[in-house]
């Protein structure tokens, strides 16, 4: 770059080949636009170039024959801008340098004129946007992130009651190869109903109706189905049309982030329902197994009329010397249900080897002690012996002695049982439903703490359930040395949820100090108490203790298991498992050779053999040692 004019600068140009070549610089050619610098001082400006030929070339170039979309840059501060006007003036001013970019075929979008501060002013806007974008894209990406690990803790936190695809109103297990459409088809509705509410919120009408009619369509189809043999036999077809009003909605509609927010909020509002859902099921499953079967109460009642019309009330005088020998085999039966008791009984002498050695003394309440009476009269077991008592003549178990029969006189709990709506008594959910059965208030459930005071000259009796049944002989029992504890059991602490912190309240320091939260809890259903050893440690008075203290059910709910392992604790001994399996009532996985070699089987839960709510596959167990051809079973239409 040579010596310049007076008053000139240097500067470096870059021909922009969509206004200027080199050729144009060669020959003087410029044709200045309206509005350049005919005003200004003529600045000339030594520009230098690249020939065809490859050579580089310099040329000299007015200020005034410049286009406007020539553009200019400071080096200093890298601000742009075109050719003229007072921009010019102070660009020069400042000793800029004059770049030309661009080659053949571009396009230049010229800049408007500001000043260099304007244009750091707008960058740094722009600079405040861009990181702004980018601030809300990444808190976006986290709700999005949050959204999703929300969804999977929910999913891994929901219970389900039922294990596998066992349903109590259908059939036990279905076939998981057998439903490939039906499971298809379910499948394709919920898509379908995503897309509706994406195609709604655009306005896409005539998808959003489509989609809602083929979905009514599928549901209609499918209807009660629980299989693919059940579907109706347009039900491929349906499948297709659906399939292809799917693509069409993905196609159209199909956005990641759209879909699986959809989704999520489905899942969410689907867990919602399924809760209540399962709030609903838990009040009906305890009012269908607690409620009498009319088969079970017509056979009371046709027991109970023939019992005193019949004139049973003064026969079946038994022996008092057998009853009270502690050298026999003796059980303790507390039960309202003749059916239930009669099972355990035939069941327990079928497999007994010495039958006349086996004394059953059944204790129920006065409503039902004439059924439970004339049926042993009219079905006696062969040569074994059986007592029936009334727990209403027991007239040592009174509130100034048993601590549960005072605590029921309480208002406090009959608000609890009586005024479950009332809004002084506790929220709804915040108790398990099956603590506010009423079986809990009947004394028969809390008769086992006085087994002594029942039956004082005997040493050692055999608790039973009344939802057991006996499938081999129980004799062994008697010669098991329980080392110096009460309670013979069976223990449950195989899982973790059969432990101490099950049942008790730790965060009570009453319990925590006195307990261990990982102790094993065990089963009540078939008990081998020592009655010798639970006088000598007055067990009883160890029950009343605790049971006063828990007469605001702070230290457990109620029922007898938690007060039971509380009063046997460190004074259980752990029997085989064989002699007891449990769960028929309540897991219908259960591994059936246990089943067949346990000598004891115990339908503990809800799903009891005598209702319809059993498992169907448990069910023959209980039903082999139902008597059905007893005429009052025919009469009362019980029946396999």
């Amino acid at each position: 770059m040579g010596s310049v004019v007076s008053g000139c600068f240097v500067l470096m140009l870059l021909c922009l080949a969509c206004n200027v070549d080199g050729r144009d610089l060669e020959q003087g050619i410029f044709h200045a636009k309206e509005g350049s610098f005919a005003d200004e001082e003529d600045i000339k400006i030594i520009a230098t170039y690249s020939h065809s030929s490859g050579e580089v070339r310099m040329g000299i170039v007015r200020m005034k024959d410049l286009s406007n979309s020539w553009v200019w840059e400071n080096p200093v501060d890298g601000n742009h801008g075109r050719m003229n006007g007072p921009l010019v003036e102070k660009t020069m001013s400042n000793h800029s340098e004059m770049r030309f970019d661009g080659g053949s075929g571009s396009q230049y979008q010229p800049v408007p004129p500001s000043s260099p501060v304007k244009l750091k002013r707008q960058m740094m806007r722009q600079e405040r946007r861009v990181l702004r974008t980018a601030e809300l894209i990444q808190r976006g990406k986290e709700k999005d992130d949050q959204m999703v690990d929300a969804a999977i803790e929910r999913s891994k936190n929901l219970d389900t009651t039922m294990k596998g695809k066992y349903s109590i109103w259908r059939r036990d297990y279905e076939n998981p190869n057998s439903d490939s459409t039906l499971k298809l088809m379910r499948d394709q509705i919920i898509m379908a109903k995503a897309y509706a509410t994406i195609a709604k919120s655009k306005n896409n009408t005539s998808l959003y109706s489509a989609l809602m009619k083929h979905s009514r369509e599928s549901h209609q189809v499918i209807g009660e189905a629980s299989s693919d043999a059940e579907l109706h036999s347009s039900a491929l077809d349906q499948a297709k049309a659906m399939g292809h009003i799917l693509s069409l909605a993905k196609d159209q509609l199909y956005d990641c982030l759209t879909v699986a927010r959809k989704l999520r909020g489905m899942l969410q509002s689907t867990e919602e329902n399924v809760n209540a859902l399962k709030k609903k099921s838990a009040f009906l499953i305890q009012l269908a197994a607690k409620t009498v079967p009319p088969p079970l109460h017509c056979l009371h009642l046709q027991l109970t009329a023939n019992y005193y019309f019949l004139h049973y009330a003064s026969k079946g005088d038994l022996d008092k010397e057998k009853i009270e020998d502690p050298s026999l085999y003796h059980y303790a039966i507390f039960s309202d249900n003749v059916l239930a008791t009669s099972v355990v009984v035939n069941s327990t002498m079928q497999h007994a080897q010495e039958p006349e050695k086996h004394v059953f003394h059944i204790v129920t309440d006065k409503l039902n002690f004439a059924a439970m009476k004339m049926w042993f009269l009219v079905n006696p077991p062969a040569k074994a012996t059986v007592q029936v008592e009334n727990i209403d003549d027991f007239k040592w178990l009174n509130s100034s002695y048993c601590s549960v029969l005072r605590q029921l006189e309480s208002a406090r709990i009959k608000e609890f049982y009586f005024k479950a709506n009332h809004p002084s008594s506790l929220s709804a959910g915040t108790e398990n439903l099956k603590y506010r059965n009423p079986k809990y208030l009947s004394m028969l459930n809390h008769l086992r703490f006085y087994l002594p005071e029942v039956y004082p000259k005997l040493n050692k009796i055999l608790f039973l359930d009344d939802d057991i049944v006996v499938q081999k002989d129980l004799t062994p029992l008697w010669s098991v040395d329980l080392h110096g504890m009460v309670n013979g059991a069976v223990e449950t602490c195989k899982e973790s949820f059969h432990r101490f912190d099950k049942y008790l309240n730790f965060s009570n320091p009453l319990i925590s100090e006195n307990f261990d939260p990982g102790a094993c809890g065990w089963a009540y259903g078939m008990n081998m108490f020592d009655l010798k050893e639970w006088k000598k440690r007055n067990i009883t008075g160890i029950y009343h203790r605790w049971q006063d203290m828990n007469e605001d059910r702070t230290l457990w709910k109620l029922g007898t298991l938690p007060p039971g392992l509380i009063t046997f604790y460190n004074l259980t001994y752990p029997l085989d498992r064989r002699w007891h399996v449990l769960g028929l009532g309540y897991d219908p996985a259960l591994n059936l050779t246990e089943i067949d070699n346990a000598a004891v089987i115990h339908y503990n839960g809800n799903y009891k053999p005598w209702l319809d709510l059993a498992v169907s596959k448990y069910k023959p167990y209980w039903s082999k040692h139902v008597m059905f051809d007893n005429p009052y079973l025919r009469r009362c239409s019980i029946s396999e």
